[in-house]
């Protein structure tokens, strides 16, 4: 029985794990495509990249590295900066638009997730509650350490063309042509755990105001019920 109990418990957070992950890249990657067919390019919506079907966006190495080390990557929305009238400018809009999602994914999971969270602590044990609330809380965190890791200015990450509206023409077309070498590289510091070092960083920082944020939202709940 014990063994039926552990194997269900791992087969729940498998569950989460893998509709938390593809929820994240699908919007992150969908935002992208979208922002940039605003913006002129029809590339990504010629690509088929303008959907919510996590199928389009998956990289199944990038997606096997995220389940297990916690660092991964999507296949990235094709874009032409040809199309866009300013392309510094265009190209860091469409750059910015992935993180932003996911920060906006993030503040609209938390919105569910407290009054749920409250409902559940007061119903007592409820699977399909307790499934609901752990899939949201995972949300929030994913989407908020995403946002954090990719606007590292490090290329190949959003981060990097973000920051390329600030820089010289020749500074910024220097840094992309070191572009191809990003990936091995954050490959080798997530191995090492200095990528995680880095990112505990940054991230706690963010989670600090999500905490501000959820515990005024928490606080309004509990006033409006004791109000009722």
């Amino acid at each position: 029985m014990g063994f039926l109990n552990f194997g269900i418990g791992t087969l729940v957070r498998w569950l989460q794990r893998f509709i938390v992950m593809f929820t994240a890249i699908t919007v992150h990657e969908c935002a992208h495509g979208f922002v940039a067919y605003k913006l002129g390019d029809p590339t990504a919506k010629r690509a088929g990249r303008l959907t919510l079907n996590p199928l389009s966006h998956l990289d199944p190495l990038g997606a096997l590295c995220m389940v297990l080390v916690g660092f991964g990557w999507a296949k990235p929305v094709p874009i032409n900066p040809m199309y866009f009238r300013n392309r510094k400018r265009d190209t860091a809009l469409v750059s910015l638009a992935g993180p932003a999602a996911n920060v906006a994914l993030a503040f609209l999971s938390t919105v569910i997730y407290v009054p749920l969270a409250v409902l559940y602590f007061k119903t007592g044990y409820n699977g399909l509650l307790r499934f609901l609330v752990g899939t949201l809380q995972s949300l929030v965190s994913l989407n908020i350490g995403f946002a954090v890791f990719n606007l590292i200015p490090f290329p190949p990450l959003d981060g990097s063309k973000i920051l390329g509206i600030i820089l010289p023409g020749d500074t910024y077309m220097q840094l992309l042509r070191y572009e191809r070498f990003g990936f091995p590289i954050l490959i080798i510091l997530s191995l090492t755990g200095i990528l995680g070092r880095l990112l505990n960083l940054l991230i706690t920082p963010a989670y600090g105001l999500w905490y501000k944020f959820a515990n005024l939202l928490l606080n309004g709940i509990l006033a409006l019920i004791g109000g009722i």
